[in-house]
């Protein structure tokens, strides 16, 4: 699974929105539309939130057990 599959999956599970989580994050739901659809990633700086947000580390973040 890619870092755009992890997130819409993550995403999903915990029921946010993509408004919710560009919200959260303080990004455009398009920035969170194009790392879900693998048109980009996101900011590296960002991966510390994200990781929070779906309470997961940043290793199960990327993909890695």
């Amino acid at each position: 699974m890619n870092i755009a599959e992890r997130l819409k999956d993550l995403r999903k599970k915990a029921r946010y929105s993509q408004e919710q989580v560009a919200e959260i994050l303080n990004v455009s739901r398009q920035a969170v539309s194009k790392w879900e659809s693998a048109q980009c990633c996101p900011d590296i700086q960002l991966l510390p939130a994200i990781a929070e947000l779906f309470e997961v580390t940043i290793d199960e973040l990327m993909g890695h057990k």
